[in-house]
């Protein structure tokens, strides 16, 4: 019998690093319900349902499941689900993946380094700039002080699909103090703020690194990534939309994951033509594969 779940741990290295991920093929196999149960039972940030077969435009539909409910985009179950299907789907060996989901066909890319890992790439989709919170009201739903939160920048709302907050921080000290609270922080959601939170700071453990960050989401409670692909796409749109760095920068190395013990790194690149596509990157590492029962 041919796996049908698969386990891989994406942005990351080696094996039990980076975000997990579960990955289940033969979604047209399972109703709704069972795929939310399947979704709470693996009690990770996401786990997709693949259906199988191409579609008429050469993709692979996919759904994206919380613990919680179904979401419409998020950035490692695009990496971590292209790379089982190019592994194990009949036909869909290659250089390129594409993906259908909610948010439309997003395509993935391999880039091989010449010793046997890949680098995966996804075009993030289009992504817009929403409304801001006031320093300090986001401080103290962080356990923040207001002078944590960088003052040259905005505490700003960015979407795609999904959408989550950007909040500027002075320091990686900062970064690691802060906690979401849910209670201090039902007023913002009531104001139309997303209970997702992505922190980014300039300072770095690796000096080969440009950036920290950490994200904090609600799922049956308050929860943290390890590595975050949307959440580093809306930073990527946010660096350029207020001008962090010099217009000549179009790639940031971010490190995540330290906190939870799950060291990862998240690239991210802005091209430079027409329409200045941006693109998440990392490594997919196979932890588990075995067999719904």
């Amino acid at each position: 019998m041919s796996p049908d779940f698969f386990i891989v741990d994406v942005f990351a290295a080696r094996a039990y690093a980076g975000n997990p991920l579960a990955v289940v093929l033969g979604a047209e196999r399972l109703s709704d319900e069972t795929m939310q149960l399947l979704a709470a039972e693996t009690n990770y940030s996401e786990t997709t349902f693949v259906y199988s077969g191409k579609e008429a435009n050469g993709g692979y539909r996919t759904r994206l499941f919380t613990p919680a409910r179904e979401i419409a985009f998020a950035g490692h179950p695009i990496l971590g689900t292209a790379w089982v299907i190019e592994k194990w789907l009949p036909g869909a060996a290659g250089d390129r993946v594409k993906l259908n989901l909610q948010v439309g066909e997003i395509p993935v890319y391999f880039e091989h380094d010449g010793e046997g890992a890949d680098t995966l790439w996804f075009d993030a989709p289009p992504i817009a700039a929403g409304i801001r919170c006031a320093p300090a009201r986001m401080a103290v739903a962080l356990g923040l002080a207001e002078d944590d939160i960088d003052p040259r920048y905005p505490v700003q709302v960015m979407s795609a699909g999904t959408s989550a907050v950007i909040v500027p921080l002075r320091s990686r000290a900062a970064l690691q103090r802060a906690m979401l609270d849910l209670a201090t922080y039902a007023g913002l959601m009531a104001e139309g703020f997303p209970p997702l939170t992505y922190l980014f700071c300039a300072e770095t453990q690796s000096k080969d690194n440009d950036l920290s960050a950490r994200f904090f989401f609600e799922a049956h409670g308050v929860r943290e990534d390890p590595a975050t692909g949307n959440g580093a796409a809306f930073l990527a749109s946010y660096l350029r939309m207020h001008e962090v760095y010099p217009r000549e920068k179009f790639s940031w190395r971010i490190e995540q994951g330290h906190e939870l013990r799950r060291p990862s790194l998240v690239r991210i690149r802005i091209g430079n033509g027409a329409g200045s596509t941006i693109q998440v990157g990392g490594g997919v590492v196979a932890a588990i594969q075995g067999n719904l029962l």
